[in-house]
């Protein structure tokens, strides 16, 4: 059964550098607490968590998994994140079901450049924050200079509420801080005793920094304080659920999961300790109202946080309980639809393992299948409370996709389609331009799972594909030229003649102007001319790319009173019209790219070299404040064909800590030497019979 009232339940998201052992704290959790009888993905035995094959394979978690653990008679639901660079966008998700995120840090290496980028998405989503230095028992661990690197990363509001007894091979538990107690397992059971002589040192003062900075919380202990009066143990103990609450306050963890410690400090923590969705009072909507959370209103409303296409379950929904219980067959309406939803089954999700449940109540998190709900939809009775969007990491890896077998177009459009739905980072599209399917991810190992799981599930083999750059041709300078076509085969034969003249017509399209005077060519041939032009400007005459902005006009022309016709016309303005072009001096034009590129101003220089090696120009250079202090965003405008694989780019040049925005607007023309490249690819696949 799902636990009763908000007070019950927290939501707990664990976010962090790949591969820092997020996953492996909550399989010990799930262990400690009875839920599992072995410690999963250690020491051979299969994971509770990473059970898809893919997660598997690769050796990192690609989708958030929930670990329901009952503690201390508080639900933790503890959200287990994908925090791989191409699969961040669910820790983006998971955050805005939960009031907390645990950040995962080896005890080694410290925090990684995909933490840093979480943690200002916390802050963002405005969660309350806490750190777990994972793997004292490394041989390279140490505790202080990790605990020196977050407070120079992330400011000087962190401090311990555990500490480590030992490093290394020597590690063998933790201190409690708070009650002055060191703790540690023997043969699986937490043993709790004095702090040792030779740890009382290190434990008074990792004390008496948590009480400096704890006191803010509150203006009256904080002035006793400063007067030189003892805070006492309850003082001490009511203030830290407060100063966390409040985020003037982040306490650090310290243990090794794989041998259990200091796991069962953080459970006591948690529960005693970190927010409810109660303690933050009010959710924000999109119309900038704000939804007052109350344990007495029993109107549920619902949010969808995650959709996952489940090969043995099918559609699942993610939803967290906003406010009042929901039960199996409710029927609540869709905000952005305004369709009805029927409830159907309501799971509790551990893992793979679903667990059917008869209500849930605000705060809680359930799964429900076969909903039409996509992430960020909220459902009520009304269907007029909508929460705010949260958002999701820029999707700007771009590339194409074929399938192997003609016939499978359709299969293959379809299953990414749903994809698309299930996961908002991934988005596909059709490029009218190119004719190519696009599909838009955050990077490379997201398409790389796509296409696996698209021959997995659906039977159907795929490749990418480069991008086609959307060239366009023009012309330079005015040109006239005569097409004529004449042809007699026996029967009735074929006659046009038309003179053309073109001109640039900069910005305004293409305009075609009818001269003839005279009645040198009937007015009911004139628009087989406009035609044949059109067509020809569609296919393109320099390197097989559209043409635009172009003036051509008609002016003179002569016609066979029984051989002329419509497609003599069209005929002799295509070739009149490729004349008149092959002397204006045609170029080809290239679509631009206008960036605003953001890294710690540290790779501001590698980007703007990056920038001018790539034909681009840099525009302008801003310095971030507040939270963004130490960083640069660079404006810069770049061919787009320089920049099509920018956000794979990007990642190495700032080693994963940058990120831009994007827009393709605008042409200018190529270089000579790649129009020269260009051509004489045209010309050589003509020849060759291709298009």
């Amino acid at each position: 059964m799902a636990a009763k009232g908000t007070e019950k339940v927290k939501n707990v998201v664990l976010v962090g550098q790949g591969g820092v052992g997020k996953t492996m704290l909550a399989e010990a959790m799930l262990h400690l607490t009875g839920r599992t009888t072995r410690l999963g993905g250690h020491a051979g035995t299969k994971p509770t968590l990473d059970y898809d094959g893919e997660e598997g394979e690769r050796g990192f978690s690609i989708s958030t998994s929930i670990a329901p653990i009952i503690w201390e008679g508080t639900r933790l639901n503890v959200l287990d994140a994908p925090c791989y660079p191409d699969f961040v966008g669910d820790a983006y998700a998971a955050m805005s079901a939960c009031e907390t995120a645990l950040f995962m840090v080896d005890a080694a290496s410290g925090p990684g450049t995909i933490t840093t980028r979480l943690w200002y998405a916390a802050e963002e989503q405005s969660l309350a924050r806490a750190i777990f230095v994972n793997r004292i028992d490394r041989p390279d661990a140490d505790f202080d200079v990790a605990m020196s690197a977050l407070q120079d990363r992330f400011g000087n509001s962190l401090a311990p509420v555990t500490i480590p007894m030992g490093s290394g091979e020597a590690f063998k538990g933790i201190i409690d801080v708070v009650h002055m107690k060191a703790r540690h397992l023997e043969n699986g059971k937490p043993v709790v005793e004095d702090v040792p002589a030779e740890f009382a040192d290190a434990a008074e003062a990792a004390r008496a920094q948590l009480t400096e900075l704890v006191v803010e919380a509150d203006d009256e202990v904080m002035m006793k304080y400063l007067e030189g009066e003892e805070v006492t143990q309850d003082e001490l103990e009511g203030l830290l659920a407060k100063a966390i609450r409040d985020r003037v306050f982040v306490p650090v963890f310290a243990g090794s999961c794989v041998r259990e410690e200091g796991v069962i400090s953080f459970m006591d923590a948690a529960v005693a300790w970190f927010p409810t969705m109660a303690d933050f009072g009010r959710i924000p909507l999109v119309n900038g109202e704000q939804l007052d959370i109350s344990e007495d209103d029993e109107r549920p409303v619902v949010f969808a946080f995650k959709s996952l296409n489940d090969p043995q379950n099918g559609r699942l929904s993610f939803l967290k309980v906003l406010a009042g219980t929901v039960t199996p067959g409710m029927e609540l309406t869709n905000a952005r639809t305004r369709k009805s939803e029927r409830l159907g089954h309501l799971y509790q999700m551990c893992g793979k393992e679903t667990t059917d449940v008869q209500s849930a109540a605000a705060g809680d998190i359930v799964v429900i299948p076969k909903l039409e709900a996509m992430t960020g939809d909220t459902l009520s009775v009304t269907g007029k409370v909508e929460a705010a969007e949260f958002r999701f990491p820029n999707s700007l890896y771009r590339i194409a996709i074929e399938p192997d077998a003609r016939g499978t177009e359709g299969k293959l459009y379809a299953f990414l389609e749903k994809s698309a739905d299930a996961d908002p980072t991934l988005k596909v599209e059709r490029d009218e331009d190119t004719g190519q399917t696009v599909i838009s991810a955050i990077g490379e190992a997201q398409v790389s799972v796509l296409l696996d799981r698209l021959e997995d599930r659906a039977g159907i083999t795929a490749h990418t594909v480069a991008l086609k750059i959307p060239y366009r041709e023009t012309i330079r300078r005015v040109a006239s030229a005569q097409g004529r076509h004449k042809k007699q085969t026996g029967g009735a034969g074929q006659y046009g003649d038309c003179w053309l003249r073109i001109e640039p017509n900069p910005g305004a399209g293409y305009e075609f102007v009818d001269e003839v005077v005279g009645g040198h060519i009937p007015r009911g041939f004139i628009p087989a001319i406009d035609k044949g032009v059109q067509e020809t400007m569609r296919e393109g005459v320099l390197a097989g790319y559209p043409m635009i902005d172009v003036k051509c006009a008609v002016y003179e022309g002569s016609y066979h009173p029984v051989d002329s016709n419509e497609m003599a016309f069209k005929t002799a303005a295509r070739i009149g019209f490729q004349k008149a072009v092959s002397q204006a001096e045609p170029v080809l034009l290239e679509p631009m790219a206008h960036l605003r590129i953001t890294v710690p101003e540290s790779y501001a220089g590698s980007v703007m070299g990056d920038v001018s090696a790539s034909r681009g120009r840099v525009e302008g250079m801003e310095a971030g404040t507040g939270a963004a202090a130490g960083e640069t965003t660079i404006s810069a405008t770049v061919p787009y064909a320089e920049v099509t694989d920018y956000a794979t780019r990007l990642r190495s040049l700032s080693r994963g800590t940058g990120e831009f925005e994007m827009e393709v607007s605008g042409y200018e023309q190529v270089p000579h030497d790649i129009q020269q490249r260009l051509a004489e690819d045209y010309a050589a696949r003509r020849a060759a019979g291709e298009k």
